[in-house]
């Protein structure tokens, strides 16, 4: 009798997968509006590694909810289900600058090397962009004093997401045009990983991304082509003086999905939200354990 064949996983699941691994046990986590990616992945966190930590809904406010399924948008009132307490927007606000948040998931229009993030507009002239985006909702503010920040975009490939320069700088990174953080006196951490659809990226001494890893189905040219700014590698775990020490190594991050992550994942998205951030073809990625890899899925 020939052996189960593997159904596998796809790379939205994968990449799920690896911004869940981005929490530590015991943080308490945050994410801003529209990230349904980011949303799935808090709750799969929960759901396997870090079940002790503390979730906290960025459209609702919500706090440690349990819902049946996440819904297509953040404001859905199935995000309050179960919720321990449902914060008030200033509550949240005085939280986060007092330092009692310690991890927020941040995406952009635009992301430079420094881990700075434009959700605000897109082209040379602010007051009249090509393309007006969402803003940042308070996100400069508390960029600035959340302990650790991981930084995730599904549009690397495009080579029109991680530039050289903002358009707009809405959310804080390591470095700005003002100065460090250190300079500015901010008192959170900052970036601590970048995660896209083609590697994974921590950041450096100087506080400026550095690339970690790749995808399987993923070169460095690959990478290199998309990058608009500075594309700096190697292996070197140091890091800088204030930027936060990741929790696990970049490898952990890479490693194919447990059968309970995936278990976790499609329970908690059964509408497959987290697939509206991708595009057609990162939908069609699929990957395997290799053939002389026993199968768990």
């Amino acid at each position: 009798m020939s052996a189960p064949t593997c159904p596998g996983w796809t790379f939205d699941e994968w990449f799920v997968v690896a911004l869940a691994r981005t929490i530590a046990d015991r943080e308490v986590v945050f994410h801003g509006f529209a990230s349904p990616c980011a949303q799935v992945a808090m709750h799969v966190a929960r759901r396997t590694h870090a079940p002790t930590s503390l979730l906290v809904e960025g459209a609702t406010y919500a706090v440690d909810p349990d819902p049946a399924f996440i819904p297509p948008t953040g404001n859905d009132l199935a995000l309050h289900r179960d919720a321990v307490y449902r914060m008030r927007f200033e509550e949240f606000f005085d939280a986060a600058c007092r330092g009692a948040v310690d991890r927020m998931f941040l995406s952009g229009g635009q992301i430079d090397g420094y881990g700075n993030t434009n959700v605000t507009a897109v082209g040379p002239d602010p007051t009249r962009p090509k393309i007006k985006l969402g803003g940042g909702g308070g996100g400069c503010n508390i960029s600035a004093s959340i302990g650790a920040l991981t930084l995730w975009t599904t549009r690397h490939r495009a080579g029109r997401t991680l530039v050289r320069d903002l358009d707009f700088l809405t959310d804080i990174g390591h470095v700005t045009p003002e100065g460090s953080r250190s300079a500015l006196r901010y008192t959170g951490g900052g970036p601590q990983w970048l995660v896209t659809e083609l590697g994974i990226f921590d950041y450096d001494v100087e506080g400026h991304a550095r690339l970690r890893g790749r995808w399987p189905d993923v070169t460095e040219s690959d990478v290199r082509d998309a990058t608009g700014f500075e594309l700096r590698t190697g292996l070197d775990p140091e890091v800088g003086d204030g930027v936060p020490v990741p929790p696990r190594p970049v490898a952990d991050l890479l490693a194919p999905p447990s059968p309970a992550e995936l278990a976790a994942l499609r329970a908690i998205d059964t509408l497959g939200v987290r697939r509206l951030e991708f595009s057609p073809d990162d939908l069609a990625r699929h990957f395997t354990h290799p053939a002389s890899t026993a199968c768990a899925c």
